[in-house]
């Protein structure tokens, strides 16, 4: 098996309580949660650290793919091997069945373990799950998930086998090998009944909500339909998100009660619209804008106020990196801890939007992407730095408060108002740096909550001075 590169797909969510219209703004909606993506980490590891989870401020944790994957006889505890195609991260994007529990994460034990834990912190935890695909090796595949769904030829797409080579053609995205790896025929009713009652085993267990990878490559109704499979129409989503039973079988909760998103990466042609329609998006190419921000070390140039999406930003899940920009194509990884960290203070801080923070490899640097570099291991300690931890709080802190977003003529000092109950401002310069912008906090003195550093308001305008690549949480 050679090396891949494993393409995201669109992310979706569910806001209780919120109008189901996901592409209507709301300027009154507000949104709260954090997440923490614990990627690689196991189960049991997960469960031991849920304590310094919840003390950062997190509300929610995202898992790595649970069920079993491509893991061959003899294969290594690296998460990345350069010389062998054993031991790297991407195994567990490469499904072979839909039960739970592989040998990277753990046993299907071990997660309920964690989930107790959970619960016990009150963390909703939200597992990345692959419906659209197998791993390369179609005879690693378990003869009962071939069983289950009526043999390898009602496996796969008619043309699934296929990679596709250009993105931007629905029929070759919807319907040929993401990546080259094999493209289920996820509109087979046989394979929805088994992948249901996998999703519904996990909500059994405590699940409340999931990221769906590779999501743009299951069609919506507008998509081709493999009409040399027997489809009539690309009803996947109907199916999962509970609005059609298949064969008996429905989702087991009410689809408004989970937490959702779907990786849909931008692009050309893509039906953001209509995803739209089931569930929340990933705003990747924010993401990427934040990242040359965070490069040039000023805003200037750039929109930073825009979520530059067409579905509404309270259904929209955010992030400064993910794991596909550090461990694929590794777009974000020479950017250090501080940087990162700035991003997600200025990310976090504002109204809209679900941040999700990356948990880099513990031991990591800047020339040593995968730092020690053990499959399953806790990452490194950046999720529990005091700046982060200060606005995961201040976010949850300012329910219903509207933000105003004020930039620095040199493009380097970020502040977020929001209404007048609180403010962030963030120096995303290697030079300390002054602040003078307007706020709507009443007129007086502040100390930040992480330094304890004093900022003053005065006649509407806050007036400090910043340490280089520094952020602080003001309230009244």
């Amino acid at each position: 098996m050679k090396k891949i590169l494993i393409l995201a797909a669109g992310t979706a969510m569910m806001i209780p309580g919120y109008a189901k219209d996901r592409i209507t703004v709301n300027p009154s909606a507000t949104n709260e949660e954090t997440i923490m993506h614990v990627w690689s980490w196991s189960f049991p590891e997960i469960a031991r650290s849920m304590k310094d989870i919840k003390d950062a401020g997190f509300t929610m944790l995202q898992t790595s793919p649970v069920q079993p994957c491509y893991y061959p006889e003899g294969a290594g505890k690296k998460i990345f091997d350069p010389d062998v195609t054993e031991g790297n991260w991407y195994y567990y994007y490469q499904p072979t069945d839909w039960k739970i529990g592989n040998k990277i994460l753990g046993s299907k034990e071990e997660m309920q373990v964690m989930m107790d834990s959970a619960a016990r912190y009150g963390i909703k935890v939200i597992v990345d799950v692959l419906p659209n695909h197998t791993a390369f090796d179609v005879d690693a595949v378990s003869d009962e998930f071939y069983k289950a769904v009526g043999g390898r030829d009602k496996m796969f797409h008619t043309n699934g086998l296929k990679p596709i080579q250009d993105y931007n053609d629905r029929y070759q995205c919807a319907l040929e090998g993401t990546g080259g790896l094999p493209d289920v025929n996820t509109e087979n009713p046989d394979f929805q009944k088994y992948y249901m009652q996998f999703v519904n085993e996990l909500l059994k267990m405590g699940v409340r909500g999931f990221r769906y990878d590779t999501a743009k490559h299951i069609g919506v109704h507008s998509d081709p339909v493999d009409k040399e499979a027997g489809v009539v129409v690309n009803d996947f989503w109907d199916v999962a998100t509970g609005r059609k039973a298949v064969k008996g079988v429905r989702l087991a909760v009410p689809y408004d009660s989970l937490f959702v998103y779907g990786e849909v990466l931008q692009d050309r042609n893509v039906p953001e619209k209509e995803y739209a329609d089931y569930f929340g998006q990933t705003a990747s190419s924010y993401g990427h804008i934040l990242r040359e921000m965070l490069e040039k070390g000023t805003v200037n140039g750039l929109d930073i106020k825009s979520f530059h999406h067409e579905a509404a930003p309270e259904f929209l899940t955010t992030w400064v990196e993910s794991h596909d920009t550090y461990a694929n194509a590794h777009e974000s990884a020479h950017l250090t801890d501080e940087q990162i960290r700035e991003g997600w203070v200025f990310l976090t801080a504002r109204q809209n939007g679900t941040p999700l923070f990356f948990s880099r490899p513990a031991g990591s640097t800047r020339s040593n992407y995968y730092g020690n570099n053990v499959l399953g291991a806790r990452g490194n300690d950046s999720f529990k730095d005091p700046e982060v931890a200060a606005v995961n709080k201040f976010r949850q802190a300012m329910k219903g408060q509207k933000e105003d977003v004020r930039i620095s003529d040199n493009g380097q000092v970020l502040l977020v108002n929001r209404g007048n109950k609180g403010a962030a401002v963030v120096n995303i310069g290697k030079f300390a740096n002054n602040v003078n912008l307007p706020t709507a906090l009443p007129d007086g003195k502040y100390k930040d909550k992480v330094y304890g550093k004093e900022f003053k308001v005065k006649n509407g305008r806050l007036i400090g001075i910043l340490a280089p690549e520094r952020s602080y949480i003001l309230s009244k």
